[in-house]
């Protein structure tokens, strides 16, 4: 393809395609960070200043130091997307690593892959990623899968090939959830269902999780060594699942929180079971051992236990449907209908006080209308108003 000369910068050339059509391009030579001589070149305009503003573009982006910007113009998402797992997976959990390999493979990749990573503006994104989504999945899901998006793009913006990350202030809807929760009165029934319908290891880990607020899997890799008797306290330093055994879920859930009489006695009585149980099946038993195990093996529960034992006692009993994690809301929600503090709360949970503001807002609604009925219930029954001036 021969090239000719534009008069209106030496980098700029016309030439004819096969169609014998006239069209523009730029060929722009510079050096990158390591001295290195490159060329950033574009054909295809169909006029000479929409060519020459894309040179401009170019050269403007070099002189402020953007040459990595230059460099990966053309790099789709897709591509980015390859290079940040294989770069940083190895820093990742394996949960995280496993969520993000998922989520790329199955969402990010098939919806926006093909999109120049430069050119890929926030409507296009809101369009065909965020709206295609909320058609299949609950919008916290969204929320999961933008969320991991943007950790992906702000890599890119570390690693400078991208200006900023432009799909930070992007609002997707929220959607009313069922409630998974109970009230104090529905939980004490619950509770007293569990002990009289399903085995010792089944209920204690059931009562545990109310009277904590644990995770299931912070419960699941609790050892004796963590229970104190003699402080009340409970210490979570790892969480167990079907992927292993793992440090916890944020520096926040490495805690110690303390435990009521209750379900001391209970895990009293649990231990002293659980002795018997390791030494019938020829085990032996020390703090390193994990607290809740089969009864049928002497071995640790698995991660599915608690769900098939709470349904069982859902369908059984025909109380209100509740998951593991919905007995975690429980706790929160019984804890903030007594006005504890939310920092307290928080510390107890292992979360931050906003993530506590944002998880149960339902609840704080609730309190802030019993407010303005308690005050004035206060000024109607004292006869109301404000005495004297001020």
């Amino acid at each position: 393809m021969k090239l000719f000369k534009s008069k209106k910068d030496k980098d700029l050339y016309y030439y004819f395609n096969a169609k014998n059509e006239k069209r523009w391009c730029y060929r722009h030579r510079y050096y990158d960070a390591l001295g290195k001589r490159r060329e950033k070149n574009k054909q295809g305009f169909k006029s000479e200043n929409e060519a020459y503003r894309a040179l401009l573009e170019v050269k403007a982006a070099i002189l402020n130091g953007e040459v990595k910007q230059v460099e990966n113009s053309n790099i789709t998402v897709s591509e980015w997307l390859d290079i940040w797992y294989e770069t940083h997976k190895n820093e990742w959990k394996i949960s995280s690593q496993k969520q993000r390999e998922n989520a790329i493979k199955q969402q990010m990749k098939p919806l926006l892959g093909k999109y120049k990573l430069l050119n890929l503006d926030k409507a296009t994104y809101k369009r065909v990623y965020i709206n295609k989504l909320l058609e299949k999945y609950e919008p916290s899901t969204v929320r999961l899968f933008h969320r991991l998006f943007k950790i992906a793009i702000n890599a890119a913006v570390d690693n400078e090939i991208l200006p900023r990350n432009r799909f930070n202030k992007i609002t997707i809807p929220e959607k009313k959830v069922k409630e998974n929760f109970l009230t104090a009165d529905e939980l004490k029934k619950f509770l007293l269902a569990a002990k009289e319908l399903d085995n010792i290891t089944n209920y204690t880990l059931i009562l545990l999780l109310a009277h904590t607020g644990l995770r299931r899997g912070e419960a699941l890799g609790l050892t004796w060594g963590n229970l104190n008797l003699e402080d009340k306290t409970i210490t979570v330093e790892r969480t167990r699942d079907e992927k292993g055994v793992r440090t916890p879920k944020t520096k926040n859930s490495y805690r110690t929180i303390l435990i009521d009489e209750a379900l001391l006695n209970q895990l009293k009585a649990y231990h002293a079971w659980c002795k018997e149980i390791l030494f019938s099946f020829g085990f032996g038993f020390s703090d390193s051992n994990y607290i809740f195990i089969s009864y049928k093996t002497g071995k640790p529960i698995a991660q599915n236990t608690i769900k098939y034992s709470i349904d069982r006692i859902v369908q059984k009993t025909k109380y209100k449907k509740i998951t593991a994690h919905g007995l975690r809301h429980t706790h929160a929600t019984i804890l903030l209908s007594q006005r504890i503090p939310i920092k307290v709360i928080a510390d107890r949970l292992g979360n931050t006080p906003q993530m506590i503001l944002d998880i149960y807002g339902h609840t704080f609604k609730d309190l802030e209308e019993e407010s303005v009925q308690a005050f004035e219930y206060a000024m109607t029954s004292t006869g109301g108003g404000f005495g004297g001036g001020f």
